[in-house]
């Protein structure tokens, strides 16, 4: 009896994990890069390739494609830059500084929970935890997922950057 109730637990909560796996067109629009986390804090910091201000995700279902406008920081200035990826499995495969698999965890109509996985072109990989959402402020529910999202990936707090409050790029 145990050994059901165990399993039915176990396959809701794979199923709860999923849901933003089903059909991630639903998703496609304006988004703001709220917080991002990183394993390797060098990766995420001003002048890097993820110290990214995200403006814009579209996922196509129908072709399996994922397209993303963004602006990195480098000096101060916004530099606009585009990346694209096809579907594979469960996540995203991008070519950007190197391969991503870049998966959503969690979505609704005012949040996005992702976690993209890189490997540079010298072979390191960098596990990232972003946080994107459509206004200025992040409802608590959703920073709480994000901060035990980051813990379940082995990432420290500490390597947690704020980019809401930093964001002065041009608007989409």
């Amino acid at each position: 009896m145990e050994v059901l109730l165990f399993s039915l637990v176990l396959g809701l909560l794979s199923g709860s994990q999923g849901e933003a796996q089903g059909d991630a067109s639903q998703f496609t629009g304006r988004w703001l890069t709220y917080y991002t986390a990183a394993n390797n804090i060098e990766k995420i910091t001003e002048g890097a390739p993820f110290h990214a201000f995200m403006r814009y995700l579209e996922f196509d279902e129908e072709n399996g494609t994922i397209l993303m406008h963004f602006y990195v920081k480098e000096n101060g200035e916004c530099i606009e830059k585009y990346a694209s990826g096809t579907k594979e499995e469960n996540f995203y495969a991008v070519d950007y500084a190197g391969h991503n698999e870049f998966q959503l965890i969690r979505g609704d109509a005012n949040s996005l929970l992702t976690h993209n996985v890189n490997v540079d072109e010298d072979g390191k990989e960098t596990e990232l935890v972003q946080l994107f959402g459509k206004g200025n402020n992040v409802e608590p529910e959703y920073k709480e997922e994000y901060y035990n999202t980051v813990r379940e990936k082995g990432i420290p707090e500490e390597n947690i950057l704020n980019f809401i409050d930093n964001d002065n790029c041009p608007e989409e």
